[in-house]
């Protein structure tokens, strides 16, 4: 994809759904360019065309939401990769840039990682040196999430320091925010267990408020962004002793 498809999707990701004349108008092309770019992206199976417009398809699969600021996920998943050392037991929750880390971890050594998330176990297949555990739960098929009273029991008795978790929105009065209520309470449980806590987003999760709340942003340790990340909300976590990362 060209840097006007990243940015289409982008916009999508924010909006959810957005016109011909509004892509048109952002991007500086036509919109007969734009009709061939949803065209394109909708044939790639990333979108769906709507009269006058598009919409994501299955805006909660990871394997599209991979395409989404590829480039700046696979940097804040890198930067979040050098905190896990050789031997570690960590947890990596859900979202595409955990679906990237877990990527990276393939020269770990001795690395135990739980997630809750079917297709990340999948993404560590090839990591020789780790060993995955996963719970059981209820499986949700967009997301391939365990969720629920099972996941939870699970959790409860398994013991890790660090955890990597995925949100979808953040603002001052709401804290970080995800659209999935049981995807949500797996999260808050995850946090209130762990020593460190990352959140994993790129900059355009902050300023949105999604339908259920995470957590405020005092109970998380990290947060590892991209670069584009308004100094407001850095200064907001450095107030309250909250370690911000910003990769390039």
């Amino acid at each position: 994809m060209n840097e006007r498809h990243n940015n289409i999707l982008a916009l999508l990701s924010k909006h959810g759904k957005t016109s011909v004349g509004r892509l048109s108008e952002l991007t500086g092309v036509s919109a007969v360019t734009i009709r061939q770019d949803l065209t394109r992206l909708e044939q790639e199976g990333l979108l769906k065309r709507v009269h006058g417009g598009a919409v994501l398809h299955d805006a909660e699969d990871i394997s599209l939401r991979l395409a989404f600021n590829y480039k700046v996920k696979r940097r804040i998943a890198q930067k979040a990769a050098e905190f896990i050392g050789d031997g570690e037991t960590v947890l990596i929750e859900s979202g595409s840039i955990n679906a990237l880390l877990a990527r990276e971890l393939s020269d770990k050594e001795d690395l135990t990682v739980i997630t809750t998330n079917v297709f990340i176990a999948q993404e560590l297949r090839k990591s020789q040196g780790t060993e995955v555990i996963l719970p059981g739960g209820i499986y949700q098929h967009d997301s391939q999430s365990l969720v629920g009273d099972i996941t939870k029991k699970f959790l409860s008795e398994i013991n890790f320091r660090k955890a990597f978790i995925g949100v979808d929105g953040f603002t001052q009065a709401a804290g970080f925010t995800s659209r999935d209520m049981m995807r949500a309470e797996i999260s808050r449980f995850i946090i209130n267990k762990s020593d460190e806590v990352f959140v994993v987003s790129d900059s355009t999760k902050f300023g949105r408020t999604e339908l259920v709340q995470i957590c405020p942003a005092d109970a998380i340790t990290h947060l590892i962004t991209d670069k584009d990340l308004d100094q407001k909300y850095e200064d907001y976590f450095s107030s309250r002793g909250i370690n911000v990362f910003r990769v390039g």
